[in-house]
């Protein structure tokens, strides 16, 4: 795994490389003097773990054998000290399965998730809950 960052004099945004072919710009809030044209890099820290976890999920419930229609990751992150020292999470989920079976699922997400993993090494006081819910198309609903 690689990761490239550049910085250019004048402003404050870097574009970050995975050396795959993927990049994305992170820049400041225009409350830090920023253009606001992409997330700071705390910012796409939590993103990361929203997404681990919704990635994650997807594939411990294919192995698991568990059916969903959507899930959706919202998440609360707590800054302290200038970083994230807490994380609330709900995961909501779109089944017919039994909501135990999907608790389970998102036991052995949240134990194999390495960005979740990461957060927990550094402290991040993590509290993720559950809801089975239906979830209509797109970010909103």
């Amino acid at each position: 795994m690689k990761a490239t960052s550049e910085h250019a004099h004048g402003d404050y945004q870097s574009v970050v490389d995975n050396g795959r072919q993927h990049d994305l710009v992170l820049d400041l809030p225009p409350g830090q003097d920023g253009d606001d044209i992409g997330p700071t890099a705390l910012e796409l820290a939590g993103m990361s773990l929203a997404g681990c976890i919704s990635t994650i999920w997807a594939k411990v419930a294919e192995n698991s054998g568990v059916t969903y229609r959507k899930i959706r990751v919202e998440m609360d992150l707590g800054k302290e000290q200038g970083t994230i020292g807490a994380s609330e999470t709900l995961v909501k989920v779109d089944s017919d399965e039994d909501a135990g079976k999907l608790e389970r699922v998102l036991d052995k997400t949240m134990r194999t998730c390495p960005v979740g993993q990461l957060f927990e090494q550094a402290g991040v006081e993590m509290d993720t809950r559950l809801e089975k819910t239906a979830l209509t198309n797109g970010r909103g609903g």
